[in-house]
């Protein structure tokens, strides 16, 4: 569905300067920008997927992944096509990669309304905005936000962070939690790999903690690409800058995309990431996309709190958002 878009400028010779993120688009009447989704349309920008569902489901709030925020619960998550990044590794990369540009299909129409009763419907916590990049259809999960949080509703975005400032600031107000991509700590990466750049995410990290958004960070170790040592520090090094308390998931990557040829990651090499974290005080660090360390423990007495198996909560070890043993308060939103 078509509808106007928020956050642009008109320049003369009906050129729009799009905002939203901050590949900055300068949009030529007729044009797209980037993302493939958004488009000038006689002087006007358009987003033109807004409602256009092409993944719905009801997931464990730890698929997202989100360990802190709400442990235990589902959110509702959905997905249009498009994405403002061109990651070769892209799990996603069938919808991810799509762009109504390329003469491709969008998802079946459902309006804001539907998406909130839908996800209390299905006794759902929270509505995720996932699969593919949140900021590409903004427009609609900002009006499904102001619904939601008035239903008793978190809201969740899924995110690489590439969105502007303004993107941000615009949707605070009803954004609760995020998890940002933090896909490397070499701007030679993202221009090359994801046709971005690192300071942007960087940036948005800080501005959605100081904002107090709920924020978790996954790092995706794609062998001899962003797994070297000094590249796990300098991440390690940032996030324990930005915030000791912000939990860290390190994943492993398996072939698929473009890089359909390249080796999986080895377990050891995520548990040295781990350790990387945690000797910079990263109060929590956890693998991903393998049978362990997912657990969350104590920074302070290293108790065990909160076992998981395949994202499922198997016992939670906490009183109020404290540690059951030592009352260390445990950072994250629990209720």
């Amino acid at each position: 569905m078509k509808k106007d878009a928020l956050l642009y400028e008109k320049y003369k010779d009906n050129i729009l300067h799009c905002f939203l993120c901050n590949h900055h688009c300068k949009i030529a009447d007729e044009k797209f920008g980037f993302c493939g989704v958004r488009q000038n349309i006689g002087g006007a920008l358009y987003t033109l997927v807004y409602g256009d569902i092409v993944a719905r489901h009801v997931d464990p709030v730890e698929k997202k992944p989100l360990y802190h925020f709400l442990p235990g619960s589902y959110s509702y998550s959905i997905a249009t096509i498009g994405c403002n990044f061109r990651c070769g590794f892209c799990q996603n990369w069938q919808i991810s990669q799509a762009g109504l540009k390329d003469g491709v299909s969008s998802g079946s129409f459902t309006n804001p309304e539907q998406v909130v009763e839908e996800a209390l419907a299905n006794e759902c916590c929270s509505i995720s905005y996932t699969y593919t990049e949140p900021t590409i259809y903004f427009e609609y999960a900002y009006d499904i936000s102001r619904l939601a949080g008035k239903a008793g509703l978190y809201n969740i975005f899924v995110t690489n962070g590439y969105m502007t400032r303004e993107c941000i600031e615009t949707i605070h107000p009803y954004l609760h939690a995020a998890n940002i991509d933090l896909k490397s700590f070499r701007n030679d990466f993202y221009t090359k790999i994801c046709k971005g750049t690192l300071q942007p995410v960087l940036d948005s990290i800080r501005l959605m903690k100081k904002l107090d958004i709920w924020v978790e960070v996954t790092t995706l170790l794609i062998p001899d690409q962003n797994d070297s040592d000094e590249e796990l520090n300098n991440i390690a090094a940032f996030l324990a800058e930005t915030g000791k308390e912000i939990p860290w998931h390190i994943s492993a990557f398996h072939p698929d995309y473009r890089f359909d040829t390249s080796a999986p990651t080895p377990i050891e090499t995520l548990r040295r990431a781990r350790d990387i974290g945690l000797r910079h005080g990263l109060r929590y660090v956890y693998m991903g996309n393998v049978p362990e360390g997912s657990d969350t423990y104590c920074y302070n007495c290293r108790q065990s709190l909160i076992h998981r198996r395949h994202f499922t909560v198997e016992k939670i070890n906490m009183n109020n958002g404290e540690c059951a043993a030592c009352s260390a308060p445990i950072d994250g939103v629990w209720k």
